[in-house]
Formats: structure tokens, sequence, C-alpha cells
């Protein structure tokens, strides 16, 4: 089971939205490498990136400080947000990054997933974030009427490594994950789901596994904002019966 510490970056800094606004954002270090050593040197075995001025521009944004963080670091990185064409998704990868998240291209071009799965395999994830279970694109600007659960279908043979399910009303709350929403989504595919959004206690990531059935869970603020550690939360699954590789 693996715990994905998330560094969501705006503006070349690790910021915490909450539910997606941009404008209500709470800066936790201006050097998103530094924060990505410190996950690193907690124990993580993988970092979660996104870039949020991307996700809205379309194309990367914060490039320079996922090249420090894929510099600095020596785990693997996924990384969401401006990847659109496949050029980027080239780009991205030979410059070390293991997987790229893609999202609204998977509700406006889904072949371009399709192709670029196939021309990396594994290393290509799908990006779903819903409110009210349906997607919302263009870093969650655009609503959309295409359900959560049928776009998830829709890749079942597309070869994608991974979905990466955010309740955009639970992100940034820390109230808990959409476990329910999760679980439907996870039980009607076959592909590894992450769980993503409102983790605010070490116990809300247990629910995301016992409870909605993630094969993985991500968290940002409870790190964030200093109450645990990786380390901490890793040791905490452990204990709730989650198999997890402690160091």
């Amino acid at each position: 089971m693996i715990l994905y510490p998330a560094i969501d970056l705006k503006d070349g800094r690790a910021v915490r939205l909450v539910h997606g606004e941009m404008d209500q954002e709470t800066v936790f270090n201006e050097n998103p490498a530094a924060q990505a050593m410190e996950f690193v040197e907690a124990g993580c075995e993988w970092l979660h990136l996104v870039d949020l001025n991307g996700a809205f521009a379309g194309e990367p944004v914060n490039a320079a400080p996922v090249e420090e963080i894929l510099k600095q670091t020596k785990v693997p990185a996924q990384l969401g947000g401006g990847i659109r064409d496949m050029a980027t998704i080239e780009r991205w990868i030979t410059r070390g990054l293991a997987r790229v998240i893609l999202g609204t291209v998977a509700v406006e071009n889904p072949q371009l997933v399709r192709d670029a799965a196939r021309e990396f395999p594994g290393k290509v994830a799908v990006g779903i974030d819903a409110r009210h279970g349906k997607v919302a694109t263009k870093g969650w600007a655009e609503e959309t009427d295409v359900d959560a659960t049928e776009l998830a279908k829709s890749f079942e043979d597309a070869g994608v490594s991974a979905i990466i399910y955010t309740d955009i009303l639970r992100d940034g709350a820390m109230k808990g994950p959409n476990v329910e929403a999760t679980a439907a989504l996870g039980n009607a595919v076959s592909i590894p789901v992450i769980a993503s959004g409102g983790v605010g206690t070490l116990d809300h990531l247990v629910e995301g596994v016992t409870k909605g059935g993630a094969s993985a869970v991500l968290a940002a603020s409870i790190f964030h904002f200093g109450e645990f550690t990786v380390a901490q939360a890793k040791q905490h699954m452990a204990d709730a019966g989650i198999p997890m590789r402690l160091s």
C-alpha cells in the first residue's frame, strides 16, 4: 500500500487550496523541493505533484519547481495539471517523471489517454475530479455532465496504471474522504484507484482503504500543517492492519 504525500504548486510555491478555489490558498513552503525532501526523509515512497496554474492554463506553468523536485529527490513522482498533448507527456517522462496524470484530456480527448498508455506503459494515470459525482475539468473550473464512474469504466481496457479520484467538495476541507463514492468507483473497475481529497486525520487514511476500497491514498494538509509526518501516517495505517512498507 502506497501513501502519497501531495504537493500542490501555485506560482512556484507549495500551497493548499480549499475546494480547489485558487483565491483560497495557504502557502506552506516557498521552496517546493525542500518540502519534497522533507517527505522523502520522512519515508515516502512516491510523491504526488499538481501544477495548479498549469491546470488552468492548459500547459505546464510550474515546470521549474517540478524539475527541481525531480533533481533533488530519488523517489518516483507523478504529476498532473496542464498535460494535454503527447509532446508534453513525452517531455515529462524523459525528464524523469515516473507517471503523468491526465485529467481534462480524459474527457476531451480520451484517445490521447489510450495512445499515451500504449506508448508509455505503466506511466500514465487518469485523474478524475468530481463534484456531486460529475467530472470537472480545467482546474475544476468547468463542470461537465460526465459521470465519474462511467468515465472510469471507459478506460478499463486502455492500459492506464491508476485512477486518482478526488471529490472536489472534500478537497482541502480535512473532513474526510468521500469513501462511498470512492468505493463505488473502485468496485466498477479493475484499475487501481488512489483516493484523494479531504484527509484530515490519520483515521481518514485508514478509512480510504478499509471503507473506500482504495488501492492507495494521498494526502497533503495533514502533513503541511505539521500535525503528522509521513512516517507516523504509515505506522498508523500499518497498526490498522494495512500492509505498509516501514523503514
